[in-house]
């Protein structure tokens, strides 16, 4: 058997978290403004560096024929440069539906923080809605949020609201994902978005075959898909394979103390996510395509994480193998959701399903499209486990 065997890409909305951290002040824009002046000083000096350039070549060729059209030219091309650059970065308007979800309060802070005019649709507060959910919102609102509460079936009202934005994105958690289906039908209405990205950010479910539970979960977001292909609406579909803060915490259980720790199968099988989506949302070159996250430092195996992490605290785990056969049966025994949970660990860990195809011309990766942006590793994400370990995370079914 091969030393790696099946490796897991993981990829963490972490740093997110701790880039938006604000202080509960007046000062919640501090951060925008000491960006935005990093950017205008890095801008002024270009500038400068160009007009320093102009003046030594009119200088060494002043005097030469055609000079003068030339460097016309040259400023006419820098001009176009520059505008290009402002229509591509930071200025389409951003509509998220579940922005105060699990993963959408991140995409939320992304987009602010990339200098996009951010939109949230929420539902109305009800004496049910969370303190917590409140608070956020009103967080929202203090980074310049424009907060648009509202059902989901207020077709009018979404039509309305779709026709002042440019990108629509979808964070609904599961259980609402045929609710998307009012969202594409208010899309197609407003026939003015120029790119839409459901509800995904999970494996990609177009290219595996896993347990019959996890097999219905994916169905309803292929239909997803379909729909919007179909539509004709520009798309981006995103597939973010294993959010490291989730599937990490799932795995290592860091917030407690024990001496076993469960390994899926052979433990051979191998979230900066809602900063790459705002990229690719605004990005030309995934219209109309899929884009993966693999970022090279987080593809690892379970046995590699728990070795890893054994080393970071100073103590060996006594390693609890469930068998293939095992896993295959609790899909069939257990109820739902748990079958489901189980089946996905299955695909995940067992038949690595997230690394089972090429990523090439149909299926961009993020972190080779954006090679500056820096992404938490899993060995960084784990130092932060030591310090501040998360508290456990049940996804929604």
């Amino acid at each position: 058997m091969e030393k790696n065997g099946f490796p897991v890409a993981f990829i963490d909305s972490e740093p997110i978290q701790k880039l938006f951290r604000f202080p509960e002040t007046k000062l919640h824009r501090q951060p925008f403004i000491k960006y935005k002046g990093l950017e205008e000083s890095l801008y002024i000096y270009i500038e400068r560096e160009r007009e320093r350039e102009r003046e030594r070549e009119q200088i060494r060729g002043d005097q030469c024929p055609g000079h003068k059209d030339r460097e016309r030219e040259r400023d006419r091309e820098r001009q176009r440069e520059r505008a290009e650059m402002e229509s591509s970065e930071g200025k389409c308007k951003i509509l998220i539906f579940g922005g105060s979800g699990y993963l959408g309060k991140y995409m939320v802070k992304a987009s602010i923080f990339l200098g996009h005019p951010t939109y949230v649709y929420s539902r109305p507060p009800t004496a049910k809605t969370s303190p917590s959910k409140i608070d956020l919102l009103h967080e929202f609102q203090a980074m310049g949020v424009s907060i648009i509460h509202g059902e989901l079936e207020e077709h009018e009202k979404l039509v309305r609201l779709i026709k002042q934005v440019d990108v629509v994105i979808s964070v609904l958690a599961y259980p609402q994902v045929f609710e998307q289906l009012k969202i594409i039908d208010a899309i197609k209405v407003a026939d003015n978005v120029k790119r839409f990205l459901p509800s995904d950010f999970g494996c990609e479910e177009d290219r595996v075959n896993p347990l019959p539970p996890f097999q219905q979960f994916l169905e309803k977001k292929r239909k997803i898909r379909r729909a919007t292909e179909e539509a004709g609406i520009p798309y981006t579909f995103v597939s973010a394979n294993c959010f490291a803060s989730y599937f990490v915490n799932y795995l290592l259980n860091p917030h407690e103390i024990r001496d076993n720790i469960n390994v899926y199968g052979s433990g051979k099988a191998n979230e900066d996510i809602a900063m790459y989506t705002i990229k690719v949302a605004n990005d030309p070159r995934t219209s109309n395509r899929i884009v993966t996250y693999r970022p090279p430092k987080n593809i690892i195996s379970q046995l590699e994480l728990i070795s890893l992490w054994e080393k970071k605290i100073g103590r060996n785990f006594n390693r609890v193998h469930i068998s293939e056969q095992e896993i295959i049966k609790l899909s069939e025994t257990l109820p739902y959701p748990q079958n489901v949970q189980i089946s996905i660990l299955h695909a995940i860990f067992v038949k690595g399903d997230l690394m089972n195809f090429e990523v090439g011309e149909d299926i961009l990766e993020a972190s080779k499209l954006y090679p500056d942006l820096k992404y938490t590793s899993i060995d960084q994400l784990l130092d932060i486990f030591l310090v501040n370990p998360p508290k456990p995370v049940v996804a929604a079914f």
